[in-house]
Order: C-alpha cells, then structure tokens, then sequence
C-alpha cells in the first residue's frame, strides 16, 4: 500500500517539475491538494480491504446480546467471547452487563484462551460480589484453572494430572472451596466437592512421583521425606499406599531398622490386602484416578 502511495507522488512531483515554468504560482496549492486527496482515497480503500471494519460498532445492545448468544449456542466460542466482551465494554451499566462477563468467560474458557478466561471471571467476581450468580463465577474459576483437558498428546502417552504442574489444581481448589463451603446449598457444590477429592488425590500423586524419583536415584533422605509429607497431608489419598511403602523401603536403605520396621507395621495396617511391601508395585484400578466423571 505505501509503495502505490510513494509512486503516485513521485509521479506527481515529475508532472509538476516538467511543467514548472509554464505554470502560475498560484495553482501550486491545488496541485498540492490534489495529491494529499489522492493519498487519502488510497489509504482509505486499503482499510476497508483488509477487514479491520467493525461492524459490531453500530450495533445496538440487544442485537450485539443477541449476536453473541448466536455464536454460543453454534459453539464459535472464540467469537461469542469477543462478542461478549464488547458488550461489557460498551453498555457496561446495562441489563446484560453481568450476564456478559461471566458468558465471556465461559466462551474464552471452551476456546482454550485460559487467561483471556480468568481475566473475564476475575473482573465478575470482584465487581459483582451480591451476584446471585457468584456461586457459579467461583465453579466456574475452578473449571478454567483445573483444565483437566490433558490434549493429545497427554492421552496417547498416558499422562495423568499428577504429572503436572501443581500449582493450578491448587488454585482450583480454593476456588471450588469457596463454592462450597460459602454457598452449601448451590447445585454446583456436590461437583465441586467431587473435584476438590480428585484434587487433593492429583497433589498427593505429585508427591508420590517426587518421592519415587528420589528413592530411584539413592537420595532416601530425601524419598523418606517427600513420603512423610503425603503421610502427613493426605492421609485419605491413595497415594498413601505408595508413600508408606517408599518411607519403609527408604528407611531400610539408610539402616534405620526400627523406623523401617514401624513404618512396615503401619503399612500392613491400613492396607492388610496389598502386596505392595513384596511386589512393589501398587494395584490400580483401569479407570484413572482422576476420571471421576467415570463412575
């Protein structure tokens, strides 16, 4: 585009250096005019060839509501998101002002845009804190940050939600805990209850995958360590089987006899049919621990 800019005014300025001498001084001006409109035509039709028109921005309130509602229900989520957010933002006292923030933050959330998804539920949750619909902003947060969505690859390797980043399965917790402990009676905290079991289950694993990692490379300290935590902090998880069992082994590795024995002692107690402490290995069942939407 500036290119075509650039030669019509070289031409310009030929046709006037050619003609100087046989022009008035006085239509110096007019030509000059001449070629800043002309400028000005070329750069106006490149902006509207390339699509930067919005044509959202004549749109009334209900029809932009309406629009954005339309590409939800078709599942454009990447679009209703946008939709809603221009909504918010242009008629933010208006009836579908509320309504508008927490549907973009759903939409951003199925379009896999997690921050543009926070940033739409976090503004909700502040702005809006009498909200009848508060209980499922927080359910709502704790989904977008659980992202239990492994992708592809995760599932063709066998990847479960322990061998991730811990850090956002805790902050999903506490947004599934507020929903349950402040809104008991919401229909979202049965699940949300649910989730935070499965949570408390994915960090405990974690724990679990460290301490194993450790017990395989000689540091049993450290292994010893790591499994006295899950112990301590998780102690209804499943991972305590494999956690009691690392302690034990790691503890006969140090020759620290009597703590071995005590820690196998407590091991054959709360898990009188497992064959762990022989096989070293731990049963699982075929469905993940963390599909619990798999009954």
């Amino acid at each position: 585009m500036s290119d075509v800019i650039s030669d019509a005014s070289l031409r310009l300025a030929g046709n006037s250096s050619a003609q100087n001498k046989a022009r008035n001084l006085n239509s110096l001006p007019i030509a000059l005019l001449l070629a800043l409109l002309f400028a000005l035509t070329l750069l106006s039709g490149c902006a509207g060839s390339d699509g930067s028109k919005d044509d959202t921005d004549i749109w009334s309130e209900a029809k932009l509501y309406s629009e954005a509602t339309e590409k939800l229900n078709d599942a454009d989520f990447a679009k209703c998101g946008k939709y809603f957010e221009k909504l918010e933002a242009r008629f933010p006292f208006g009836p579908y002002s509320q309504q508008a923030q927490i549907n973009a933050a759903y939409c951003y959330w199925k379009a896999q845009e997690q921050t543009q998804a926070l940033i739409a539920i976090d503004r909700f949750i502040k702005l809006h804190q009498g909200s009848p619909n508060l209980d499922y902003a927080y359910y709502l947060k704790g989904l977008i940050t659980f992202n239990d969505d492994l992708g592809w690859l995760g599932k063709f390797t066998g990847q479960d939600l322990s061998e991730r980043d811990p850090k956002a399965a805790r902050e999903a917790f506490e947004s599934f805990k507020v929903v349950v402990e402040r809104f008991p009676n919401s229909k979202y905290a049965p699940d949300a209850l649910d989730r935070m079991r499965y949570i408390v289950n994915s960090l405990a694993e974690a724990d679990v995958i460290v301490a194993r990692f450790y017990y395989q490379r000689g540091a049993y300290l450290a292994s010893a360590n790591r499994a006295q935590l899950v112990i301590r902090d998780y102690d209804r998880a499943p991972a305590v089987e494999e956690a009691l069992y690392l302690l034990t082994k790691s503890y006969e590795k140090l020759g620290m006899t009597q703590l071995s024995n005590d820690s196998a002692r407590v091991f054959k107690l709360n898990f009188p049919d497992s064959d762990m402490l022989e096989t070293g290995q731990r049963v699982k069942k075929q469905r993940q621990w963390w599909q619990f939407w798999n009954k």
